[in-house]
């Protein structure tokens, strides 16, 4: 009974991205603080496991602060789902998941998770996550959209720093 619940419940599941799946990674791309000047640098790689490897250094010069890994698609549709659901392994470093219901628009909507050291499973509650633009809370409701267009991992946690963050995959999950 427990083994056809599972069965079930990952049946239910909207899967955005599954690194170790996928050979090609060409729709994810890099964005730091050097599109304002700053100074960041990281990079996507594949680890022996076949699971995306984020890393880099964030640095504060040129008033810079940030780096991110972000995937733009067709916007997909999704109606009844009310949770991310990432399995990753970071090094203990704060991070960002964000998305956006259309790429026109210029709010993102935000939520700040702390990683372990350790794989871990990181349930995002979609109606908690906050708009923000260029760092600052927009006076708008949270995410009630039914649609999203952007995901992406971002890193700035207001000092220099190395980090590494490795992904096995994203899904969205029912109530």
């Amino acid at each position: 009974m427990k083994t056809l619940f599972l069965y079930v419940l990952l049946m239910n599941s909207l899967l955005l991205y599954d690194f170790s799946a996928s050979s090609d990674w060409s729709s994810w791309e890099i964005e730091n603080d050097v599109v304002m000047g700053g100074k960041s640098s990281s990079e996507l790689t594949r680890s022996p496991e076949g699971n995306a490897v984020f890393t880099g250094f964030v640095s504060l010069e040129n008033n810079g602060g940030f780096a991110s890994m972000q995937n733009h698609f067709a916007s997909r549709d999704i109606k009844g789902y009310d949770r991310a659901v990432i399995r990753l392994k970071g090094d203990g470093k704060k991070y960002q998941f964000r998305i956006k219901a259309n790429l026109e628009e210029k709010a993102s909507y935000v939520y700040d998770f702390k990683t372990s050291g350790d794989w871990q499973t990181i349930e995002i509650p979609l109606n908690q996550m906050k708009p923000t633009y260029r760092g600052n809370k927009l006076d708008l409701p949270n995410f009630n959209a039914d649609k999203i267009q952007e995901i992406r991992f971002f890193i700035g946690n207001g000092k220099a720093e190395n980090f590494k963050l490795e992904i096995d995959k994203i899904e969205l999950q029912p109530g």
